[in-house]
């Protein structure tokens, strides 16, 4: 009689290469929930709550056009080519300080200068030197209230 033998009857055998049920690896969780615990108390005292400050203001009121007086404009514009033109008329890139100025005294009137509009519409694809000569013409001519025109996307 061997020890491999398997029929039935015989006393106690050894088999080598029985396979028994394996043993399922049991995942305690009770560890893992403690550490967990552990954390999210930490970062509970940990965290600081902030509160945010606010100011209770009350903004002032006004109605606007009552006192808007009436805004005189001076248009320059800016061609592709670099060539201006103030409302309407061309005008050289040497005059340009001389010629705002004076629109400036014409249109003042005595008013403060602040009043005058400067708009400036440029070319998109004017040098960029041509609109910096615009803008330091009008610094020349004491015109400080400058704005550009721009057109929306359709």
């Amino acid at each position: 009689m061997s020890w491999l033998d398997n029929r039935p009857g015989q006393g106690a055998r050894f088999s080598l290469g029985s396979i028994s049920s394996p043993i399922e690896p049991e995942i305690n969780l009770i560890p893992f929930i403690d550490v967990l615990l552990v954390v999210l108390i930490f970062l509970m005292i940990s965290t600081t709550f902030t509160r945010y400050q606010e100011l209770a203001i009350t903004l002032p009121t006004a109605n606007g056009s009552d006192n808007q007086a009436e805004v005189k404009q001076i248009h320059i514009a800016v061609s592709r080519d670099g060539r201006f033109a103030i409302n309407g008329k061309i005008t050289d890139r040497m005059q340009l300080a001389n010629v705002l100025s004076q629109l400036n005294q014409n249109y003042s009137n005595g008013d403060s200068a602040s009043s005058m509009l400067v708009n400036i519409d440029a070319d998109a694809r004017a040098p960029h030197q041509a609109v910096m000569t615009a803008l330091e013409a009008a610094r020349d001519a004491n015109l400080s209230n400058i704005v550009f025109s721009s057109q929306t996307k359709k």
